[in-house]
């Protein structure tokens, strides 16, 4: 007769073996997703914090933070396409948002939009108040791109300056 068929074999008793924790079983609350991918761009682990945005998305929903920084990410990765169509949603969302307006200026200009971006960082500044050093340099670089189309002032990385929002203040995100 095979083991397992036996009727001698012990049956499941609740009472047995180890007992489950006591107390209210909670989760922890997570690291904010917007938070996460903005440590993960600064690290230049744009992928990275492309989920990580979308994971705020998730869980926040589509507002002007998580749109502006799903088109910043974008653009890092050279998406210029879906990287404007995201911000210039978040501005729709918000026209008073200072970073969506940066960030689409810098995508008109690596399309070669340059009247339109200069335009959009005038709106910028404006917004702004003129206190961000690197919204105007990036307006004085459209401005000088319209004067002389052949300009071409390269920055220590490259790029135009990025902007994003980050405890109440606007951070710079460089390129490693």
């Amino acid at each position: 007769m095979l083991a397992a068929c036996e009727p001698s074999t012990p049956s499941f008793d609740e009472g047995a073996g180890p007992f489950p924790p006591t107390g209210d079983v909670s989760r922890e609350a997570s690291v904010d997703g917007l938070i996460v991918g903005h440590r993960l761009m600064a690290a230049g682990q744009y992928e990275l914090a492309l989920k990580a945005y979308f994971r705020a998305a998730g869980e926040q929903g589509i507002n002007v933070d998580v749109l502006s920084a799903l088109g910043s990410a974008n653009l890092k990765l050279g998406r210029l396409g879906q990287s404007e169509d995201l911000l210039r949603r978040a501005i729709k969302e918000d026209q008073t948002f200072v970073p969506a307006w940066n960030n689409l200026g810098v995508v008109l200009m690596e399309r070669g939009k340059t009247g339109e971006a200069s335009r959009v960082f005038k709106t910028a500044f404006a917004l702004d108040s003129g206190k961000s050093d690197e919204i105007r340099e990036n307006l004085r670089r459209a401005l000088a791109k319209i004067e002389n189309p052949a300009y071409s002032e390269e920055k220590e990385d490259g790029a135009f300056d990025l902007v994003r929002r980050g405890n109440g203040r606007y951070l710079i995100l460089q390129a490693p």
